[in-house]
């Protein structure tokens, strides 16, 4: 199960909701910015909720398709999360890094085989998701998330 965002103007996504066939031509096009944050985004979420952060990759936005896989952020949403991600360093996220409450908690992807080391894809992976939002709210875009499995 994978979780990416693709950057898209305000007006695209009003039409992805009105037709989620656009959305998806939205994801093919390989010459939009996106996040790819692979199976990484479990991870992330459980730190940004250990932390207090109000984002949540995976439930926020709103469903663009029946099948709730893809969901649209609107550009005041990005906005929003930018702000709330640049405010949050991973250096304070991995103070909430515990591998053995990870494993506990069974997170995917490692489940209970969280250890010391993936705290490096996790801190990887939040900087490409935290540039992407910056980048897509600077140029005041919206955001389609696409969770994959």
């Amino acid at each position: 199960m994978t979780l990416s965002f693709t950057r898209v103007t305000p007006e695209q996504l009003e039409l992805a909701f009105e037709d989620p066939e656009r959305a998806l031509e939205y994801l093919e096009d390989e010459e939009r910015p996106y996040c790819f944050l692979e199976k990484s985004w479990a991870g992330i979420q459980f730190l940004l909720d250990a932390a207090g952060v109000g984002v949540d990759v995976y439930e926020d936005g709103d469903a663009i398709d029946e099948e709730c896989t893809l969901f649209g952020w609107s550009d005041s949403m990005v906005a929003a999360t930018a702000k709330a991600l640049g405010a949050t360093p991973f250096e304070v996220l991995a103070g909430f890094y515990d591998p053995q409450r990870l494993s506990e908690k069974d997170v995917y992807p490692m489940r209970h085989l969280w250890d010391a080391d993936d705290i490096g894809y996790l801190r990887d992976n939040y900087g490409d998701l935290a540039r992407f939002f910056e980048e897509t709210a600077a140029a005041g875009d919206a955001a389609i998330r696409n969770f994959s499995f």
